[in-house]
């Protein structure tokens, strides 16, 4: 299975590469995977063959992968980076950042992140699960993302920000649902930029969403695009995704260019497809996601990031203990143990 090309998303499969393109105005007939970086660098690659209606998981084989994963931001330099963002919010500069830690595990040469993709469908489904095994592309990702960037139905597009996370409904506090009105406000203000006036709605505002081992606050915002609005125009609007970045978006990428030591690649970007001949698409947000890298010693990596959205109302010893949620599920299957929460790293 480590030689098959393919690509896997709810509802359908796409195999045989024809082309690997970085350009968005590339995307104009065929079908693509899609991935774009949270550093903003698109790779699209066109698939020949695309099989829709739910496919079979097919198990690749997981080993599970055992010992700690290190992490760019230990508890100490994640607590002194969320102390320093409610020190910028204190200025006046920013009023919501994401911050966000990469974890890291060796990975041996033979294991696919088709199995993982497979541990991952059964032990932590997501509406907006993806595998893709792309070699020729350089992308091996295994994304379990609740969450979604943009939906494009002809000229409608759709995102989905989530903001407020917590065990339970009973966790959630009043900084989630503030910070959710805050990023979708965002949402709406970045989407005004490729859609008709007058056509940018709030559809639902803090629904709540029940997930594996957690709860999320989710709204959905909608808008009518411009005619001849192609995807140069929308991600140059709306990326990146304002529920990973923070609110105004470039103060907030500043900071996270400042806090963060390591780029976050896939992780908080886009994963998803592109059908530019039914003019539909399909981009999560990159969260959930693991996805193998070489070192530049040589050595191959699995990578998976966590965060957590910073407001003045937050407990920098609370959202460690968040990013310590979100990826406690997804770090037990990958390493092959019995699901339960609890620290994942040293």
């Amino acid at each position: 299975m480590l030689g098959v090309a393919v690509a896997r998303f709810a509802g359908l499969e796409a195999r045989g590469v024809e082309a690997v393109v970085h350009d968005p105005d590339a995307l104009t007939s065929g079908f693509w995977a899609v991935v774009v970086t949270f550093e903003g660098e698109l790779t699209a690659v066109r698939m020949g063959e695309v099989r829709r209606g739910t496919p079979p998981v097919a198990d690749a084989g997981w080993a599970g992968l055992a010992g700690e994963w290190r992490t760019s931001l230990d508890r100490d330099g994640y607590v002194a980076a969320v102390e320093e963002v409610r020190a910028r919010i204190a200025a006046g500069t920013v009023y919501q950042v994401n911050v966000c830690r990469v974890l890291e595990h060796d990975l041996p040469d033979d294991a696919s992140v088709l199995g993982l993709g497979a541990v991952l469908a059964r032990g932590n489904p997501a509406p907006f699960a993806a595998t893709l095994h792309l070699p020729e592309a350089g992308l091996e990702i295994a994304c379990a993302s609740p969450e979604l960037f943009l939906q494009r139905r002809d000229d409608l597009v759709r995102s989905g920000p989530i903001k407020g996370t917590a065990p339970t409904a009973d966790g959630l506090l009043p900084k989630d649902y503030s910070e959710n009105v805050m990023i979708v406000d965002l949402v709406r203000n970045d989407l005004g930029h490729v859609s008709r006036p007058g056509t940018v709605e709030v559809e639902a505002l803090c629904r709540l969403e029940e997930h594996p081992g957690l709860v999320h606050l989710t709204s959905d915002v909608t808008g009518r695009l411009r005619p001849g609005t192609g995807w140069r125009e929308l991600l140059a609007a709306t990326f990146p995704p304002g529920s990973v970045s923070g609110a105004p978006k470039h103060t907030a990428l500043q900071a996270i260019a400042d806090l963060e030591p390591v780029p976050r690649g896939p992780y908080c970007g886009a994963v998803g497809w592109v059908d530019a001949d039914r003019d539909e698409a399909e981009l999560a947000v990159g969260i959930r996601t693991f996805w193998a890298a070489r070192t530049d010693d040589g050595r191959r990596v699995l990578r998976f990031g966590t965060g957590a959205g910073i407001t003045w109302g937050s407990s920098p010893e609370g959202e460690w203990a968040e990013t310590e949620l979100k990826a406690a599920r997804l770090v037990a299957l990958a390493a092959g143990r019995p699901v339960a929460s609890g620290t994942v790293c040293a």
